[in-house]
This record gives C-alpha cells, structure tokens and sequence, in this order.
C-alpha cells in the first residue's frame, strides 16, 4: 500500500468518498483523511484481485463500501459487501478482503 495524496486539509467541504483515491492497476491504493489520537478515516481502492492478508485489530472497524463490491472474510465467514453498504469488523476476530471486482472503501478505525 503507498499513500495516493499527499496531505491535505478537507475540513468543511463536501467531498465523495470514491473520489479521494483512484485505482491503479495490480495496486492497492490508500489515502488518510483524517487521523486523531482516538482513531482514522482512511479511503482504500483496490484493483481486481488485490487485498488484505487475515489479521486481527485491537478495535473494531467499520468498512463502507463506496464503489463496487468486496469480499470480506471475519472469524473464516465469508461476507460480500456492495456500494452502500457496510460491515463492521469487531476487534480481536480474524479478519481478511479481497477485491473479486476492484472496489473502494472507507475505513473508519476507532481507538476506544
């Protein structure tokens, strides 16, 4: 993964989330957009067959997906996420994704 953008402040602007970052070819592509002591906002696109190894976070994390479509595994049980939807990956549980079709998402990590 290499950062897309570099930093810059979107503060009190509407923005489209599948707009922040593009797809790049055999790439995952990521892009922080707001990142506090008690947690991040980060914008993932990932090209066709692309993703994320199993690994487990300490917090929960909420994935929305914003373009296309993922296929996200938790505790081994397979979960297909579509534009407009969104899943919550709970803290300590094995997780993994993995782009079937390219997709982007957000992903919101609360450290609490």
């Amino acid at each position: 993964m290499k950062n897309a953008e570099k930093k810059e402040d979107l503060r009190g602007r509407a923005l489209k989330a599948k707009g922040l970052v593009d797809y790049k070819k055999d790439s995952v592509v990521s892009r922080t957009i707001l990142e506090k002591k008690t947690g991040t906002v980060t914008i993932f696109s990932f090209d066709k067959g692309q993703g994320l190894s199993e690994h487990t976070a300490p917090f929960d994390a909420l994935v929305e997906i914003v373009d296309g479509e993922a296929e996200i595994l938790i505790a081994g049980k397979p979960h297909t996420v579509k534009a407009g939807e969104f899943i919550i990956m709970p803290a300590n549980k094995p997780h993994a994704l993995k782009a079937v079709k390219r997709f982007k998402m957000a992903l919101i990590m609360i450290r609490a």
